[in-house]
């Protein structure tokens, strides 16, 4: 599977009294909601990006978009359609670089001296994995 930079699909918006839910027909699943029309067009731009991003780790197919008239003819009465746009490798490198938690253990001893000493426990987890894998250091 091919990756692109950019992809683009049509978002249905249904306006309710709670506030705006959001749609992807072509995505199924891919729903989110917000209390303006900027917050829900902002959420759709998120869950998007999101849900390309794991389709692509996962190497699952992302299929063509639907034109426009196929999408109205989806829509409820109560819906808007609204196109959106995700450019990818931004938000594959900052899914990638995104700071991931992990917990360990280390002996009693061990980490009340690291502390005396006021060691960073996670940058000295990276320096010590960087080294043992041979990766450069300049990459964060």
């Amino acid at each position: 599977m091919s990756k692109k930079d950019i992809y683009r699909f049509w978002a249905l918006l249904d306006t309710a009294e709670e506030g705006i839910s959001v749609r992807f027909p072509d995505l199924p699943g891919c729903n989110t909601f917000g209390e303006t029309a900027e917050e829900a067009h902002s959420a759709a731009r998120e869950a998007l990006e999101g849900f390309i991003y794991v389709l692509e780790q996962d190497g699952d197919s992302i299929p063509d978009p639907s034109p426009l008239d196929s999408i109205l003819k989806q829509a409820d009465s109560t819906e808007a359609a609204c196109e959106v746009q995700v450019y990818m490798p931004t938000v594959r490198d900052a899914m990638e670089s995104k700071a991931v938690k992990k917990t360990l253990t280390v002996p009693k001893w061990l980490n009340d001296e690291a502390e005396r000493q006021h060691l960073n426990f996670s940058q000295v987890l990276q320096e010590g994995l960087k080294r043992s894998l041979g990766i450069d250091n300049q990459r964060i």
